[in-house]
């Protein structure tokens, strides 16, 4: 491992043992993004970032509604900058990876999200992800009203007409619009989700490598998932790697000794000790 991508690893360990909800989220994104591409230099990205804020900042400077915001930062992200969702090569997987999508102004619906969400954070405004299956959704919040903003469509604002139709586009017709679905997310889940976006391209093309590489980040940002950490140590196993797998799974029980999962990572455990002999 290099020692910068040693490094990032350690940054994402950091974060993940964070408890706050709210994250620097394009910087985590950076750093996750980082991990395919160690060589490249982060402060570069940010400083795109900054030009952005700095230009949103004098277009804001206008806006007396919420609408009005939300038009600011459509006209610098997606006309000045002339970011889009990538509707021609929607399943490759730079879409996922922030340095990529900067790099090539487009990308997927929750890699957009993540620049509007910081973008619009820049100026104090209250942005979070939703709980919207098979598309990544914003809500904005501010002047004691909220709006719902499509980061893959321009931030076009949504209407629950909208919401229903792309419900029934990506789940189909028969699929009800529920109040789970507009439930806002921590920024946890939001990197989770576009990291599963990674896992799941890398997956379907057969590397592995880049699956496990994926895979630990996530254990990374979020700890006490179980779900990421036996899919992790499944797959280490897989490819012989027992030893890793056991190591990793002896070493949550150790830390969260407390909590309601372990009695399933111990049996996965006593699994792989079984396999292994």
């Amino acid at each position: 491992m290099s020692d910068n991508l040693h490094k990032y690893f350690g940054q994402l360990k950091k974060i993940g043992e964070g408890d706050n909800q709210t994250l620097d989220i394009a910087r985590t994104a950076l750093v996750l993004a980082a991990l395919e591409f160690p060589d490249k230099k982060i402060n570069n990205y940010i400083n795109e970032l900054n030009s952005m804020t700095s230009d949103l900042t004098n277009e804001v400077g206008k806006c007396t509604t919420m609408i009005e915001h939300s038009k600011a930062i459509t006209n610098i992200i997606y006309k000045k900058y002339g970011y889009a969702g990538d509707i021609t090569t929607y399943n490759n997987m730079e879409n996922a990876n922030l340095m990529r999508v900067i790099d090539r102004r487009k990308g997927l619906p929750v890699a957009l999200g993540i620049l509007v969400m910081h973008l619009g954070r820049s100026q104090g405004w209250k942005i979070s992800g939703l709980n919207f299956p098979g598309h990544f959704l914003l809500r904005m919040t501010a002047f004691g009203e909220h709006i719902v903003l499509d980061p893959f469509d321009s931030c076009r604002i949504l209407l629950p007409d909208d919401l229903k139709r792309i419900l029934e586009l990506t789940h189909g017709p028969k699929t009800n619009l529920q109040s789970e679905f507009i439930r806002m997310v921590s920024d946890r889940d939001v990197l989770i989700r576009l990291q599963n976006n990674i896992k799941i391209r890398a997956l379907s093309v057969g590397n592995k490598e880049r699956v496990l590489k994926t895979l630990l980040s996530m254990t990374l940002v979020a700890p006490t998932n179980i779900d990421f950490l036996a899919e992790l140590a499944l797959m280490e196993a897989s490819e012989g790697n027992y030893k890793s797998a056991i190591d990793r799974l002896n070493n949550f029980i150790k830390r969260q000794k407390d909590s309601k999962d372990v009695v399933d990572i111990e049996n996965l455990l006593v699994n792989l000790k079984r396999r292994l002999n």
